[in-house]
């Protein structure tokens, strides 16, 4: 089979540091790191890819220098898989949103273009140039296994991306006074979820969850080496724990996992 319109196809780090920061990963969360030869994506130095050793996982890219010189600050990004770039970019525009790179192609690769949603939150559309089935999007190690949108305006984020990329809306949980977490589906499975931000907190924006294999051994060594832990280590509905953190270059991740009793010092 191939991907749905609507998949989330794979993720990507823009990092005012990428060395450091496939060091930082590569401890963290077990990744391994490669160049993509040829990908002609990027600045000097290449695009490189983060792996399971099974499976190409995310990609990582040192910042255009005409985005730091914007204010871009180091951030993941994740790619939703489209049958028609140009009519995604086309529509997300018409709804209210933005274009930050039109639709591009990438030989051998794919199409793609870089948007933001009306509230602000950017994201990649993608049609990819093989039947490949994109992985990166699975609850095991290694993997993204939750998405997560923090929006300044919950019920029109849920009807931009409902509408745009055939997602349904699900469940909610109640959250006090910031009212519910709002659970999307595709295509039969759960896979993420919409929030309200803080007035205090970042602009709208996604997070990615990755899964380790033991949220406190991950969480001490992402401390060890740099990062700011923000939430977390804190227990989610099924026994697993999350943290949110920034890592040292100031990107905000997710992780996931089950907490096994061993931590390490940080």
């Amino acid at each position: 089979m191939t991907n749905h319109q609507g998949d989330f196809i794979w993720y990507e780090l823009m990092t005012s540091d990428a060395d450091a920061a496939a060091e930082f990963y590569g401890a963290v969360v077990g990744w391994r790191v490669r160049i993509f030869d040829g990908s002609g994506a990027g600045p000097a130095g290449g695009y490189r890819i983060f792996g399971t050793g099974e499976a190409d996982v995310a990609g990582l890219m040192t910042m255009p220098a005409d985005a730091a010189d914007a204010g871009v600050r180091p951030c993941w990004l994740g790619y939703i898989g489209v049958d028609d770039v140009d009519a995604a970019a086309a529509g997300t525009v018409a709804a209210g949103g933005r274009q930050h790179v039109p639709p591009t192609d990438i030989p051998g690769v794919g199409r793609f273009a870089m948007l933001a949603d009306p509230q602000g939150a950017p994201f990649y559309v993608m049609r990819g140039e093989t039947k490949e089935v994109s992985t990166s999007f699975a609850q095991t190690t290694g993997h993204c296994a939750w998405n997560e949108l923090t929006t300044s305006d919950q019920a029109a984020a849920l009807a931009f991306y409902l509408d745009r990329f055939g997602w349904e809306k699900g469940d909610a949980m109640p959250m006090g006074d910031m009212g519910d977490y709002r659970f999307v589906n595709h295509h039969g499975r759960m896979i993420g979820a919409v929030m309200t931000r803080r007035p205090d907190g970042p602009p709208p924006m996604w997070t990615f969850y990755f899964v380790v294999d033991d949220i406190d051994v991950a969480a001490a060594t992402a401390r060890g080496r740099g990062a700011t832990i923000h939430h977390g280590p804190a227990e989610i509905p099924g026994g697993d724990f999350i943290i949110i953190a920034g890592d040292p270059q100031g990107a905000t991740f997710g992780l996931v996992g089950p907490r096994r009793g061993q931590t390490v010092q940080s």
